[in-house]
């Protein structure tokens, strides 16, 4: 979802072999940006994981939306579905300022966490974020940038921190009824695209945790989650606080979206069908062009199905229409 280029960051050259040790000053918190406009993959949101430490000056930012495009066979390996991304651990005010810069929310909760739980947390980060360990497969809806902040946690902590699954206000909903909301009136022609390439994985019905993949869910997750202390449980969020408001956008969307353009050629289409019996002209081209035209798109939803690990491509009912063999016919 934070598709810059990064290569890891690493600030900690200095540290010994069990790492630094954070002071009592120390905050870990949960980061949620709100979704942008400038891309489709910027209008589901971003999440991260900040680490504050004023006594160490430490201000940084552990970002598991990033992927490096001269890794080896970058390209093939992203036409295969096998997203190689990784953890970047960045300067968070830089990392504030680009969110800033597009007018993109951002919210941070503070995680309340004793030291031994802070230092537990940030040294799974630290490790995590070696070279040999930075790299995971990447999964649109069930390993992604948002899905990783809660896994930190429940890996680092285990027994002393839960989520509790009563953050989601619908629950019941399907991967593409979240998708259709947030891509529908900024990306009309990314929603066209996800529901002709994704089939029926895109519809199964997701328990109340696997909405988290999108950064908003993540965030209500946090403020529902708990955290063990000595005197019992207690809520994992200390403080929930707006650290940048965007202001309300006057652009409506484009006006150029898909149900205009398919009238607009079913106009055409009639037309020249019209026209055609009117005069007798043959309108073989017209239907080599459709032939062609759907049986690629039918091929293409064939190899994402069948030749490629992109597991949400799988069942695509659309093939039933956009059949390849129309290429042959």
């Amino acid at each position: 979802m934070f598709r810059l280029k990064f290569v890891v960051v690493f600030l900690l050259v200095s540290f010994g072999s069990k790492g630094q040790i954070l002071s009592e000053k120390a905050k870990i918190s949960v980061l949620t940006f709100g979704p942008g406009k400038e891309e489709l993959y910027a209008g589901f949101g971003h999440s991260a994981i900040r680490v504050y430490d004023p006594a160490n000056n430490i201000d940084w930012a552990f970002n598991y939306g990033t992927f490096d495009f001269d890794q080896p066979n970058f390209y093939l390996n992203f036409t295969r579905g096998q997203l190689l991304y990784k953890l970047a651990v960045q300067d968070f005010k830089r990392m504030k300022q680009y969110y800033e810069y597009f007018n993109r929310y951002i919210l941070e909760q503070i995680v309340d966490l004793d030291s031994l739980q802070r230092q537990k947390v940030f040294d799974f980060l630290i490790d995590n974020a070696k070279p040999e360990n930075a790299d995971y497969y990447y999964d649109y809806f069930y390993n992604n940038c948002s899905t990783k902040i809660g896994d930190v946690f429940v890996a680092a902590l285990g027994e002393d921190f839960k989520f509790n699954e009563n953050f989601v206000d619908e629950p019941g909903l399907t991967i593409r009824n979240l998708t259709d909301r947030l891509t529908a009136d900024e990306f009309p022609w990314g929603k066209l695209g996800i529901d002709l390439c994704l089939g029926l994985p895109m519809d199964k019905q997701l328990t109340n945790l696997e909405y988290m993949f999108l950064p908003d869910y993540v965030h209500k997750a946090f403020n529902r989650a708990e955290v063990r202390k000595e005197s019992g449980w207690q809520n994992a969020v200390a403080e929930d606080r707006i650290l940048f408001n965007s202001v309300p956008s006057t652009n409506t969307g484009t006006t150029f979206t898909p149900d205009l353009v398919f009238w607009m050629l079913f106009v055409v289409g009639l037309s020249l069908t019209i026209w055609s019996e009117l005069k007798n002209i043959s309108l073989n081209w017209l239907d080599v062009f459709l032939f062609i035209l759907i049986g690629l798109l039918g091929s293409l939803l064939t190899l994402l199905w069948l030749a490629t690990d992109h597991k949400a491509a799988a069942w695509n009912m659309n093939i039933l229409w956009a059949l390849p063999t129309h290429l042959l016919f």
